[in-house]
């Protein structure tokens, strides 16, 4: 599995890349292989200010529907239009093409809160 060092991970296994005070946000590696194929990604909060670890979406597999949880508060400027007719990407680049929001972050500094690509690959083993 692959777990990039420039990322910091959540628990609730959403990856956050932090430049400036802009972030773009996804699902891991291991959660598109937990989910299976992915079908559809439902994101209509663009816009919105949300809390750290409010829900920003949902993610449908085959089997199953997952919430979406925001690592860190902000506002979500932008949903990755490439999802809307190809929800696969999330399983096939889930660090690249498969990206599913960019937001502007409150505060930054609330990131330094997550984990760290070594922290998650211990928590998912």
């Amino acid at each position: 599995m692959n777990f990039p060092e420039n990322l910091k991970y959540t628990k609730d296994h959403e990856w956050i890349l932090v430049e400036g005070n802009t972030a773009t946000i996804g699902i891991t590696d291991f959660a598109q292989r937990e989910l299976g194929d992915i079908v559809f990604i439902d994101i209509n909060t663009k816009g919105k200010a949300l809390a750290a670890e409010e829900i920003f979406g949902t993610v449908e597999a085959v089997k199953t529907v997952s919430d979406l949880y925001l690592p860190v508060a902000g506002t979500i400027t932008e949903i990755n239009p490439a999802l809307e007719s190809n929800p696969e990407l999330v399983n096939s680049d889930p660090y690249g093409q498969g990206w599913m929001i960019k937001m502007t972050v409150t505060n930054p500094a609330d990131t330094d809160q997550l984990m760290s690509a070594a922290a998650y690959k211990d928590l998912v083993g």
